[in-house]
């Protein structure tokens, strides 16, 4: 299962190496299942397919404090437009999905790197899942 393929988040690692005495934290949502137009098949075109959708963010900003909302990136938010990222047009690949998902990540300032992982299940019935996995990560301003 993916949670074999967590490990070590290379990017985050380097990031934390450059800016070592910057604040910062991770919000994650994990194992979210969604229905997707998705595929290069025929028979993908004609029905959605279940996608497994994890995404990591690396916040580059303090917790918040005396445990205020205001202050706090809103996992709520990520899945909605996790959600809202598949919208009503048929997309190809799981790869455009997931840079979909994480250039939506990448919107809110305090994000500093996102990795997405995005997985097809029943695809084929000897795996679990196929899938990709991406980073990407802030551009330097």
């Amino acid at each position: 299962m993916l949670a074999a393929m967590v490990g070590d988040w290379q990017l985050a690692t380097a990031i934390a190496a450059e800016h070592p005495a910057e604040p910062g934290y991770r919000i994650f949502v994990r194992d979210l299942v969604i229905a997707v137009s998705i595929g290069i098949h025929a028979h993908e075109k004609r029905q959605r397919a279940r996608l497994r959708v994890n995404a990591d963010l690396l916040v580059g900003a303090p917790l918040p404090c005396n445990d205020d909302f205001a202050g706090a990136l809103n996992y709520e938010a990520v899945v909605a437009g996790i959600k809202a990222a598949v919208g009503a047009t048929h997309i190809n690949l799981v790869e455009t999905f997931a840079d979909r998902v994480a250039t939506l990540c990448l919107q809110d300032r305090r994000v500093r790197a996102v990795r997405i992982t995005v997985e097809k299940l029943d695809i084929y019935p000897e795996a679990e899942s196929v899938g990709v996995m991406i980073e990407r990560r802030r551009p330097q301003s």
